[in-house]
């Protein structure tokens, strides 16, 4: 046995020693000052980390690493630096270019393109909340790598003071029940997981009663329909975990970066467009959801016109993935679902997407209300954009879009503009970007700016087309897909709830018409009786 102070120790200890003061001298250098108001947001944040990951074997550092991740959202996005106008976000969270040619094999967060990429994913959310719905991923045994809540239940989508049925939960906890304002609404979550038939056969073993009758064949046959069918999710709907009425899908990580990255099914993408509540994090997935919400941008800016407001992006953004859905043309959905998950999520988009669009050169806001320190959190403001519509611009965007929805766009565009079948071969040849060593700019060719300087309104109607014929077939075949995986009893009941809230937006729609038509009589009244001698 070696003393303290050997040669032996002394080597063995100190290469760990030199770089532990390595590190100390570079955290002291890059430190912020005491009273820096980062530093005082993010000690106001402290202790609501995300550390969910032990569960799959992700303790330590990498629950560290989601912890300071979603603290170091909050304590920069809370107060709303303002990310547009006056100071720049682009040295401190998202790199220029870091899109050029990302490498979806990583494996740890020291691997994305900066030490705070990503951070606008993490939405803020009131602590208690938050580990409440922690709380119901801790009741799964089998090993969920990535995890996001979504949907009414999460982030409200009605007026607060909406009324709304109050006993569908059987015993929430307190957070659940003071979040909902004491309507209750089933919280959906989807669980991304690395093998799926190891998941459901740990899964079937802990909660049989979550599937309909055909885990009773197995979780190779599951998995298999999970997998093979619809858009790679399975749903086990109205199940009761931890006293709270949940629904959650399960879908592949790889199956879920392909989505993100390359739009090819667009049912998940669509999803994640929306703020969602990430409670287990993962770098591969934050990198592939990187990619889809600047994609989205760079469609919706293809969609608008030169000048457009907030409402109007983010309105785009989050209709994109109900264009084709097929629940769209059935009394299914509220027709105003779009316009209320933006007006009640105003805030929220802005956190997502404002540091995206600082990042864009041809897009900017032109909005004086953005200089003031809070103007990221006031549902009040709509703030005006502005576009650059010089088509080499345009073009560059169209080249960068994801490369299963570009294809679509581009056979549109080769029907259109007539281009032979050999000489469209040679050009989608020249314009591929699956090389990984490849070191030169997307820039968009003479094609992708002819697709991009095409008529407004034409180009509107294409990319519509195209987003279209993503979203169709995948989203009908997993909801036929449904009806078997959930079971008959929970199909109807489902489809019922859907009709009901189709029809009270239907009613409310009525309502708000009424109002205005009877504010806009009154005002008329009004004006009549003041021009009378």
């Amino acid at each position: 046995m070696q003393t303290v102070g050997t040669p032996v120790f002394g080597n063995t200890i100190a290469p760990y020693l030199t770089r532990s003061l390595l590190l100390a001298r570079v955290g002291w250098q890059y430190r912020l000052p005491s009273r820096h108001p980062l530093r005082r947001q993010a000690s106001a944040s402290a202790g609501s980390g995300n550390n969910g990951n032990r569960k799959d074997g992700k303790g330590g550092k990498g629950s560290t690493s989601r912890a300071s991740s979603e603290n170091l959202t909050s304590s920069t996005q809370a107060k709303g630096v303002p990310l547009s106008s006056g100071s720049s976000t682009r040295q401190n969270s998202i790199p220029p270019d870091w899109d050029e040619n990302p490498d979806l094999s990583i494996s740890t967060f020291s691997q994305l393109p900066s030490s705070t990429f990503g951070y606008n994913q993490h939405m803020i959310i009131n602590h208690d909340f938050k580990e409440a719905l922690r709380q119901i991923l801790w009741q799964f045994r089998a090993p969920i790598r990535y995890a996001f809540a979504y949907g009414s239940g999460v982030f409200p989508q009605t007026a607060s003071g909406s009324k709304g049925p109050a006993a569908v939960h059987p015993h929430p906890s307190p957070a659940i029940s003071s979040m909902q304002g004491g309507q209750g609404k089933m919280i959906d979550f989807i669980f991304g997981v690395s093998y799926t038939q190891h998941w459901h056969s740990l899964n079937l073993h802990q909660h049989r009663n979550h599937y309909s009758a055909i885990g009773s064949l197995g979780s190779s046959l599951v998995s298999r329909v999970q997998d093979k069918y619809g858009a790679g999710v399975y749903f086990n709907p109205y199940v009761t975990v931890n006293g709270t009425l949940i629904k959650y899908g399960v879908v592949n990580l790889d199956t879920l970066c392909r989505d993100l990255s390359e739009w090819d099914t667009l049912y998940l993408a669509g999803r994640l467009h929306k703020p969602v509540k990430i409670l287990r994090d993962d770098p591969r997935v934050r990198l592939a959801n990187q990619i889809n919400l600047i994609s989205a941008v760079r469609t919706a800016l293809l969609l608008l016109p030169p000048d457009f407001t907030e409402q109007d992006l983010y309105g785009t953004i989050a209709g994109l993935s109900y264009l084709g859905d097929p629940r769209m043309a059935l009394p299914a959905e509220n027709p105003n679902k779009v316009a209320n998950i933006v007006k009640y999520q105003l805030p929220n988009f802005r956190r997502l997407y404002a540091p995206l669009i600082d990042n864009l050169p041809n897009v900017d806001f032109r909005d004086p209300r953005c200089s003031s320190s809070d103007w990221m959190d006031d549902p009040g403001t709509n703030a005006t954009l502005a576009q650059d519509m010089d088509p080499k611009k345009r073009g560059n965007m169209v080249r960068r879009l994801p490369r299963s929805f570009r294809s679509k766009l581009y056979f549109r565009y080769q029907s259109k503009f007539q281009i032979p079948q050999k000489d469209f071969d040679e050009m989608l040849e020249e314009s591929n970007d699956q090389d990984p060593t490849r070191v030169k700019r997307q820039q968009g060719s003479g094609f992708d700016q002819r697709v991009a300087g095409d008529r407004q309104d034409d180009l509107r109607k294409e990319v519509k087309r195209a987003i279209k014929s993503t979203v169709q077939w995948p989203s009908l075949t997993q909801s036929l897909k449904g009806i078997i995986t959930t079971g008959l009893v929970r199909s109807v009941r489902y489809a019922r709830e859907k009709i009901a809230k189709y029809r009270k937006g239907q009613d409310r729609e009525k309502e708000t018409a009424s109002r205005q038509n009877a504010y806009s009589q009154q005002a008329a009244s009004s004006s009549t009786k003041e021009k009378e001698p």
